[in-house]
């Protein structure tokens, strides 16, 4: 037991330089570490993009942004951006530094931490005398189970005692952002109950064909529920939810489409009897925050990225067709791969949640 040979960590920085959803599934180590350690201040690492999944989890102390791209510019403001984010990381004195993933500025992050806990992952393309000089612990990453189970058992090989069955992740958002929320969608005139749907995705290729996902949309509407529809700031999804909303012209159905930023669009998903949508960020948000949900799955690896809760039906287009292998994906594809999968399925799946959830109180994370 690792855990054993040292002293109770004050301070834990946890690396995880990913996207959205990846950090947000990292967040069951920090209350994990919580629980074990009650008086540690627990830190995360993240880019700049993703701090909107932390910035109201109640585990954390400190949330480090890593800009890149365009975010912080070019040449020496780029450099010296990065150098005082180090020296900050090495000003807080953790014990233990977490590296989550493979990238190089994680690494150095842990480095310059001077923490006398350093774990990485071992891994064939970092197989260097460096990283293993950085990472003095390390274990061979998973992907037997879901990715809370895999990040879960990091802190499992440090002696950490977890129990997967009970470690939600968390998703916070403040009482400004659902006092806004409230007050767009008192504005679209949804009042009391509604079902929330968020039937796109960045890569497009795990999108629904739209005249299903409106048929769904109309049977809602069209049954006395109050519809939803959401989607990112990009132009794309909100011109997929304009054209559903032609389709199911519906005056039960309103769009806040790229009108809300992170933790409003939590807020809004709290605030709903069930949610719908696709493998995305806001798919894994709902479970988190233990709204009831219907996804839909493509050529994804289900068994890892399915969503963190008991109060999810996953339909997968693999159970109705031939599919193509998650790993032979052109990610830029505006090819659609859910095309295999029927209405019927998603409406039966959508019935049977409202009528075990429907008159059930939801638990949100509101700080």
């Amino acid at each position: 037991m690792i855990a054993s040979v040292f002293p109770p960590p004050k301070r834990v920085l946890v690396i995880r330089l990913q996207n959205h959803g990846d950090v947000l599934l990292t967040t069951p180590i920090f209350s994990a570490l919580k629980r074990q350690f009650p008086e540690v201040e627990v830190d995360a690492l993240v880019f700049a993009e993703t701090v909107p999944m932390l910035v109201a989890n109640p585990d954390l102390t400190k949330v480090w942004a890593l800009p890149r791209g365009k975010q912080v510019g070019r040449g020496l403001r780029r450099i010296n951006a990065f150098i005082q984010l180090m020296l900050g990381i090495r000003r807080r004195r953790y014990d233990w530094v977490l590296h989550l993933n493979d990238q190089w500025p994680g690494a150095l992050a842990a480095a310059v931490s001077g923490a006398s806990l350093r774990f990485g992952y071992e891994m064939e393309k970092r197989d260097f005398w460096l990283w293993r000089k950085i990472f003095p612990v390390r274990i061979v990453p998973t992907f037997a189970g879901h990715m809370v189970e895999k990040n879960l058992a990091v802190l499992e090989a440090l002696g950490v005692s977890v129990d997967p069955r009970h470690a939600p992740c968390t998703m916070g958002f403040s009482g400004q952002d659902a006092g806004l929320v409230s007050g767009k969608l008192a504005a679209a005139g949804v009042t009391g109950k509604y079902v929330l749907i968020h039937p796109t995705s960045r890569w497009f290729f795990k999108c629904w064909e739209d005249e299903r996902f409106a048929e769904v949309i109309s049977a809602l509407a069209g049954s006395g529920w109050q519809v939803v529809l959401t989607s990112a700031p990009d132009q794309r999804e909100v011109d997929l939810v304009d054209g559903l909303l032609r389709r199911a012209s519906h005056p039960g159905v309103v769009s806040l489409a790229g009108q809300l930023t992170l933790p409003q669009l939590a807020a809004a998903i709290a605030g709903a009897t069930l949610f719908i949508g696709v493998d995305s960020v806001p798919m894994h948000m709902a479970a988190a925050l233990g709204v009831p949900l219907v996804a839909l799955f493509g050529p994804t690896h289900v068994h890892i990225w399915r969503p963190w809760t008991d109060r999810a039906e996953v339909i997968h287009a693999a159970d109705y067709g031939p599919l193509i292998a998650p790993n032979d994906v052109d990610t830029s594809t505006s090819e659609r791969y859910l095309s295999n999968i029927p209405v019927q399925p998603v409406q039966d799946a959508v019935w049977r949640q409202l009528a075990r959830f429907a008159n059930q109180k939801k638990v949100a994370d509101v700080v």
